[in-house]
This record gives structure tokens, C-alpha cells and sequence, in this order.
């Protein structure tokens, strides 16, 4: 069980980045008064948290009547990992994140914080791929479950955190944690694409 949350947790982490998606959070909203910043925090986490729990029930039978085997589902979403992991280890991610918050739109807290910054095609893959691999063991699936609740809650309080104390957003030290998880995501996402063929041929 806490193998399981340890690896659900880290997995979620890694590919939501809040500490990561903070400075792209206070670009959006900088214009925005503290209260406004609160809201917008509060929302745009509530609502990636209920994309990512909608494909984490669902997600399965949409790949299924779609024919897509789970092996098959595991090796994409390791090489969408992957990808993402070389991404955030040459500050590509960051620079992307940047380019994605040019919109004039009302309702920042939907596009783009919510998606894609925070529930985007690599979240939500690893959602899936995390709730088919602990199985139909329901306590095993609260433990999962557990885990993507509690980095919501971390991403809330990295978006807080900036939303009250501007000054503390710095750069380099992003940059400096985005490599160190990096390494930790091209890892997890090597696994599941040795995981899927393994299976594929098993």
C-alpha cells in the first residue's frame, strides 16, 4: 500500500509540477488583485483535479471501445513521458508552458492552468495507466487516488504561496528542481514502455 502511494504520488508529481507550474501561474495572474489570484488558484485546481478523475474512471472503457490494448496504452504514455522528461531537462517544457499562457481569454482558471498546464496529455496518461496498473483493488485505488488529492493540494498551495508572496518566485531555483525531477520522469517513463513490451510479449 505505500509502495503504491509512494509511486503514485512521485509519478503525479512529477508530471502535474507544481513547484514548476507556480512561475507560469503568477504570469497569468499578474494582473490579477490577491483575492482574484486566490480564486483562480482555487479553481484551476479543482477543476484539472476533476479532468484527471474523470479519465481516471472512465479513461479505461474510452481506450477499450477504441480498441487500444494496455500495453499498447503503457508504451505511449512512456514515450509521451519520455518526451515530456527531455523537455523539462532542456527547459523546453518551461519555454512551452510560456508560449501556452498567450491567450486572451476570460477564464484563465479553465485554459490554460487547469488544461494543459496541469491536466495535460501526460497527466492524464499517467492517470490512466496508474489506475489500470493498481487493479481492481479498491483500497489500493484510494491509496492512488490519496496521492493525486494530495498534489492537487500542493499545486493550490505552490499557486498560494505565489499569490501571496510574489518575491519568493525564483527562476533559477525552478529550473534547478525541474532537472532534478526530469531525471526522475525519464525513469518512470523508461519503465513503462519496458513494462508494456514485456507484457506485449508475455
Amino acid at each position: 500500500m505505500l509502495e503504491i502511494f509512494i509511486q503514485t504520488f512521485v509519478l503525479y508529481f512529477v508530471v502535474i509540477d507544481p513547484i514548476g507550474s507556480a512561475p507560469i501561474f503568477f504570469v497569468v495572474t499578474k494582473n490579477f488583485s490577491t483575492e482574484g489570484k486566490i480564486k483562480t488558484a482555487f479553481n484551476s485546481t479543482i477543476f484539472a483535479f476533476l479532468v484527471l478523475v474523470f479519465f481516471a474512471l472512465l479513461g479505461n472503457y474510452i481506450f477499450n471501445h477504441l480498441n487500444i490494448t494496455f500495453p499498447a496504452l503503457k508504451i505511449a504514455g512512456g514515450i509521451i513521458l519520455f518526451i515530456v522528461s527531455l523537455e523539462m531537462l532542456f527547459n523546453k517544457r518551461q519555454e512551452r508552458k510560456e508560449e501556452n499562457t498567450k491567450f486572451d481569454t476570460e477564464n484563465v482558471s479553465v485554459f490554460p492552468l487547469a488544461i494543459p498546464l496541469l491536466a495535460g496529455p501526460a497527466a492524464i496518461i499517467s492517470v490512466v495507466v496508474s489506475v489500470s496498473n493498481i487493479g481492481n483493488n479498491y483500497i489500493n485505488q484510494i491509496v492512488g487516488m490519496t496521492s493525486l488529492v494530495i498534489v492537487m493540494s500542493i499545486t493550490f498551495v505552490a499557486f498560494f504561496t505565489v499569490s501571496k508572496f510574489e518575491k519568493l518566485v525564483n527562476k533559477k531555483l525552478v529550473g534547478i528542481f525541474s532537472s532534478i525531477i526530469a531525471i526522475i520522469l525519464a525513469g518512470l517513463s523508461v519503465q513503462y514502455i519496458l513494462d508494456g513490451i514485456s507484457e506485449f510479449i508475455g
